[in-house]
């Protein structure tokens, strides 16, 4: 049951990898059966961490295995399959992202109530234009307004802070205090 549950919303990607590595359809059909298969033979799984990115590894094997049997590979697929980037964030892109958005939500908390209110529901919380204009009793061209005048705000605060941060690090690459 776990491959079904953790792996299945993953294979589109997989399949499309595979297909962007010039990979026959045949082949494609045959590579994930036998990475199913291959998961399935498993006596545990509670040792897989990433099911998606087990699930691409062994696919991965598999067609290199495959790659290295035939006489003639394309030096392309080989560099395909190295260039692939697992889209899983790593530990430290996790916590720069945690960072990013607490220092987002100290700048959305500078804006007008109703702009933070209309940005937060927009862009973090992803409702519709049309969902906060009913929740608001505003319309939607004002959620329209509020929202690009609060990411303007917000855009302008952060360049500011950076730049604030990089003098600051110029001033202490010089010997200067703080």
């Amino acid at each position: 049951m776990w491959v079904a549950t953790n792996v299945i919303p993953h294979e589109a990607a997989v399949r499309g990898w595979l297909t962007r590595s010039r990979v026959r359809a045949e082949d494609i059909e045959e590579l994930i059966q036998d990475a199913y298969c291959r998961l399935a033979m498993l006596d545990r799984v509670d040792h897989i961490e990433r099911a998606n990115a087990y699930f691409f590894s062994t696919v991965r094997n598999l067609l290199m295995r495959r790659l290295k049997r035939e006489r003639i590979v394309s030096i392309e697929t080989i560099a395909e399959i190295d260039s692939y980037i697992d889209l899983q964030p790593t530990p430290e892109e996790q916590a720069a992202s945690r960072l990013d958005f607490a220092r987002l939500t100290v700048f959305l908390d500078t804006l007008p109530e109703r702009c933070a209110t209309v940005v937060r529901l927009r862009k973090i919380e992803g409702w519709s234009q049309k969902e906060i204009a009913a929740e608001l009793g505003i319309t939607e061209k004002a959620v329209e307004k509020q929202v690009w005048l609060g990411v303007k705000a917000i855009q302008a605060e952060w360049r500011r802070a950076d730049s604030e941060a990089d003098q600051r690090f110029r001033s202490f690459e010089q010997g200067q205090r703080a």
